[in-house]
């Protein structure tokens, strides 16, 4: 279908294999199908463009939502009842308490003539949210066509793995799709796409080429990628409106955008800074309007040690594991002299974003650098993991893993001199790039 593949980029394998699953409208499909994947990876774009594209009865309901039992039942009923009746027919809302009753009241909506002899979807997304439900809930969703007879495909969509998922008592297991991260092909691909009807798809494709080439190490969504094209791409075609630049002249493009870019790292996933903020700090390079955006985390007040924790995740963040030793131990020994390239000639780390670090590496840093001595307990672990929660540290690793969980350290150096000052730590002798 050409328009679905216009459409729906770099996801083909995927795509052919929902078609193959959903077969024709009056075949019964698979009874539950689990799609997972990172979060940006087209799962939920995916689904619900080839549904509507198909132009297959479905419904779509988000467990973020639908936090509880009834809300999310009659959420299902209600739609599926706007499918099968008139506007006129379907103004009363239906009342559902038990999962007993989701299946009776299926059974009497799907009778309808509208939905007669064609597979119904039933779409939820954050599925993950339904382990914190009823026990019944998650066997019941999958084992809906049996229990109901009708003609019915449930899909679940989640960021876990169906292992994760998996109720201790025997079910019905669902046809397992997994969507895999996008490369940076596939990310040059699609942000390229959405070039501006004013210029040329080369120009556009060369400025993402740039975009990707800064932000691809720290940041693969793909939702906040694009929100990084559109934001800075007025500032690198700048020249080109100015008629100070071509649009084949990439080399004085891209200083012109480097040091904007260098900025817009230090919000990657914050959103700390609005657009029309954005577009005000970029006209003026004044530190003072630099900070209007931070002021909603430097007003934040942190415990004693998390403070110290997140000045240890910037340390270890930034500076290269080889600097360790020379930072942290009092009678490091001799430090073997390498030739490191220039100051001037070296690109910035702060440039190049933060780096994951494991949590045995960041333990190590804050026990080096605080005064009293701190042990290991589950409070500093807590610590950890509500930073975590207030995104000022992100989880790039789980630990089932077998290197441990990673972390990055998602602030600015602006921020963490604001958190420095108030415990009279002097961050800048600790930082590599500026020595």
């Amino acid at each position: 279908m050409p328009h679905l593949e216009n459409t729906v980029l770099c996801r083909e394998s995927q795509v052919s294999t929902l078609r193959s699953l959903f077969g024709e409208r009056h075949h019964f499909s698979f009874p539950s199908i689990f799609i997972y994947g990172h979060t940006a990876s087209g799962k939920t774009y995916v689904t619900q463009t080839l549904l509507k594209t198909l132009e297959l009865p479905h419904v779509f309901v988000n467990c973020v939502e639908c936090f509880t039992l009834r809300l999310l039942l009659e959420q299902i009923l209600n739609k599926l009842n706007h499918l099968s009746s008139s506007e006129d027919e379907c103004s009363t809302q239906i009342t559902c308490e038990t999962f007993n009753d989701f299946v009776r009241l299926f059974k009497q909506i799907t009778k309808a003539e509208s939905l007669k002899d064609q597979t119904v979807y039933i779409v939820l997304d954050k599925a993950e949210y339904l382990r914190d439900m009823e026990a019944n809930l998650l066997p019941g969703f999958l084992r809906l066509q049996e229990l109901t007879d009708r003609n019915v495909t449930v899909l679940l969509l989640s960021e876990i793995v169906w292992e994760k998922f998996r109720p201790n008592t025997g079910c019905f297991e669902p046809f397992v799709l997994y969507f895999p991260d996008y490369s940076i092909g596939n990310l040059q691909k699609i942000l390229s796409h959405d070039y501006p009807p004013e210029y040329s798809a080369d120009f556009y494709a060369a400025y993402i080429n740039i975009l990707l080439g800064v932000f691809y190490t720290v940041c693969r969504d793909l939702k906040e990628l694009r929100h990084l094209a559109v934001l800075n791409f007025p500032k690198y075609c700048e020249p080109v409106v100015k008629g100070e630049a071509s649009e084949r002249d990439t080399r004085k493009l891209w200083r012109n955008i480097e040091p904007h870019l260098k900025k817009a790292m230090q919000t990657v996933y914050l959103r700390e800074v609005s657009s029309s903020q954005w577009e005000k700090l970029q006209k003026g390079d004044t530190d003072s309007e630099q900070l209007k955006g931070l002021s909603a985390y430097t007003h934040v007040e942190l415990p004693y040690y998390s403070k110290f924790i997140l000045i240890a995740a910037y340390l270890a963040s930034y500076n290269p594991a080889r600097t360790d030793k020379r930072f942290f131990l009092k009678h490091h020994g001799k430090i073997k002299k390498t030739n490191f390239q220039k100051k001037h000639e070296k690109t910035s780390n702060h440039l190049l974003g933060p780096k994951p670090f494991p949590l045995d590496r960041l333990l190590a840093i804050l026990y080096s650098i605080v005064d009293s001595r701190v042990a290991p307990t589950a409070n500093i672990f807590s610590q950890i993991t509500s930073l975590v929660t207030l995104q000022l540290l992100t989880l790039v690793g789980h630990d089932d893993q077998l290197d441990g969980p990673k972390y990055k350290c998602t602030v600015s150096l602006d921020f963490i001199r604001a958190i420095a000052r108030t415990v009279n730590f002097d961050i800048i002798k600790y930082l590599y790039d500026f020595l």
